[in-house]
């Protein structure tokens, strides 16, 4: 215990947004210093960790059958436990890696999504302690992003976010700290590149990886009608022959793939304010709807909510990071934002 307090004197406490896609590190004092895809590559034979990050995703698709790039995290939870500890432990170590600290005990805040079970918490917490994390503490990501987007959700107004990341879409009413309506979906990034995947082989005959269905999706995917026309050349392998084809899609088309889903997430938004209490939706309809996430990028995303429910619709600033930024605030004043945390990890790790 005496050893595990000194080496966490010299640790740099940590936040993590560990998402699907996506894993983001806030260090206190300095803000986000880690922002890389959620990607292992193994090596089968050997079972041998070859890269994490940015440079396991430059390996995705493109492997032999013995080396496999794998996303240890699947609908925003653990469904690699192995394989996310040794990520975790990864970025924990690269954090310190310019200090001097040849065993790394930080605190750390994780941000977890809506409705997270026991089961799905106890892996969380396990993983970081097991990656070299001294004390693990878990937030609601929704709550996260909205301390992110800087929204005062410690006041009796209601504030509504709708956090579109890799795996989920979350989308909660907050006042006076707490959650009180919230709608969970596995409807998000993912899902978007797998219309565009699904989209390329009925149209086009053509298989395209899920990293070209997100670059399209990034280059000409919309929600609504776009004034000026988009195009994109696909390139991939034509299922009729076996041979290298490449294709142009128009952002209408693209838009016609992603409109189912955007439609259910849109119809969830308009379920979660027909759920909340009504001195609420009027304070939403004065502030207006925060989108946060990744997914909030996708053009005209804001319009078209915003349209279907007449409540203006903001999307955050830096949206991608918001649930890191709010881990990070929470982190610098633990001591008054503690009480919006989920229920801390207790166990004091000795070293």
């Amino acid at each position: 215990m005496i050893f595990s307090r000194l080496f966490g004197a010299f640790s740099q406490d940590i936040g993590i947004d560990l998402g699907t896609a996506n894993t983001l590190v806030y260090v206190k004092g300095k803000g986000i210093i880690i922002n890389e895809p959620s990607i292992v590559a193994i090596n089968k034979k050997t079972d041998q960790i070859l890269a994490i990050g940015n440079d396991a995703r430059k390996m995705v698709g493109k492997t032999p059958a013995h080396i496999v790039a794998t996303k240890p995290l699947s609908d925003g939870v653990i469904s690699d436990f192995e394989i996310t500890e040794k990520m975790l432990r990864y970025f924990i170590e690269k954090v310190h890696r310019e200090g001097f600290n040849l065993l790394p005990r930080p605190r750390v805040i994780i941000g977890v999504p809506l409705g997270i079970t026991e089961v799905e918490r106890k892996a969380v917490e396990d993983a970081a302690i097991n990656a070299g994390a001294r004390k693990t503490y878990l937030i609601e990501e929704t709550m996260a992003a909205s301390i992110g987007a800087k929204l005062p959700i410690q006041d009796s107004e209601g504030s509504m976010i709708c956090d579109i990341g890799g795996g989920t879409t979350e989308i909660a009413v907050i006042s006076l700290g707490g959650v009180v309506v919230s709608r969970s979906l596995r409807i998000a990034g993912t899902e978007l590149d797998e219309n565009v995947v699904d989209f390329a082989r009925s149209e086009f005959n053509l298989l395209i990886g899920e990293r070209t269905a997100e670059d399209i999706k990034i280059a000409i995917g919309s929600a609504i009608p776009l004034k000026e026309p988009l195009a994109y050349i696909m390139k991939g392998r034509d299922l009729v022959t076996g041979l290298p084809k490449k294709a142009k899609v128009t952002d209408e088309q693209v838009r016609k793939a992603l409109s189912p889903s955007i439609k259910t997430l849109v119809s969830n938004v308009k379920a979660t304010i027909e759920e909340t209490p009504p001195e609420l939706v009027a304070d939403i309809m004065e502030k207006g709807i925060v989108l946060s996430g990744g997914g909030a990028l996708l053009r005209l995303l804001n319009k078209l909510i915003s349209k279907e429910t007449g409540i203006p619709v903001h999307i955050a600033d830096d949206p991608l990071t918001c649930v890191a930024r709010g881990c990070g605030v929470v982190l610098e004043d633990l001591d008054a934002l503690g009480e919006i945390l989920l229920s801390p990890d207790k166990r004091e790790v000795p070293v």
